[in-house]
């Protein structure tokens, strides 16, 4: 079949999206929601039919995963299927998170990023924003060599670095058989508290790292002269 144009109005909504994505927007470009709903006016919840486009496998990125946007703008990365073929897209099965599953596993979380630690409306620094948390699915390989899909809690900004990771549990666990007694005993107790505590050495050792050369340089002497 010939390929429609995006104003072509006999056309579904959804099908002249993708239409208007590909030939106006272009795979990698931002684009508002203004524009969008310029480009058709009077077309019922165009938005709507944008969004229905992630079924088809189009990735469109809103500043949730993108946080280079901003709250009116979304990115088009990549194309899905087709969707104006005939026959070409299957309808998928939902997999939409529950209010019940999101809270849950956000609270076996501690409600924060189990990436970076940040919680959420937490200012990330530079400009950056402040973050929002969201429950990401990741890939874990588990001991008996068998893949599961787990909920974990991740900000915008590490949901988009970590997507298509997979964690292997069994290599994790591999790694801690391998500990020493006293290792073990460090480990145990940051993973009880969950959270990693500093030692003197690693709080002044992170310090001295960070001076200009001449203090730098009065530390090692410093250090230095008492070590002999």
């Amino acid at each position: 079949m010939d390929v429609p144009s995006w104003q072509d109005a006999k056309f579904g909504g959804k099908i002249r999206v993708a239409r208007w994505l590909v030939e106006v927007v272009g795979e990698g470009k931002p684009f508002t929601k203004t524009a969008l709903r310029e480009a058709f006016p009077g077309v019922a919840q165009i938005d709507r039919r944008m969004r229905d486009l992630r079924e088809a496998g189009w990735v469109i990125f809103t500043s949730r995963e993108d946080p280079s946007l901003n709250s009116n703008e979304h990115r088009f990365v990549k194309q899905g299927e087709p969707v104006w073929v005939p026959g070409k897209v299957k309808p998928k099965t939902k997999s939409s998170l529950t209010v019940t599953q999101r809270t849950e596993a956000m609270k076996a979380d501690n409600y924060l990023c189990r990436s970076c630690g940040v919680g959420a409306g937490e200012a990330y620094g530079e400009g950056l924003g402040a973050a929002q948390l969201d429950i990401a699915r990741r890939q874990v390989k588990l001991a008996d060599g068998s893949t599961t899909t787990q909920l974990v809690t991740e900000c915008n900004r590490c949901r988009v670095g970590n997507r298509g990771d997979e964690a292997d549990l069994s290599a994790l666990l591999a790694k801690v058989a391998s500990l020493g007694p006293i290792e073990r005993k460090v480990l145990a107790q940051w993973v009880e508290a969950d959270q990693r505590t500093y030692s003197i050495l690693e709080t002044l050792w992170g310090t001295y790292r960070t001076l200009p050369a001449e203090a730098r340089a009065a530390f090692k002497q410093a250090v230095l002269g008492e070590s002999k």
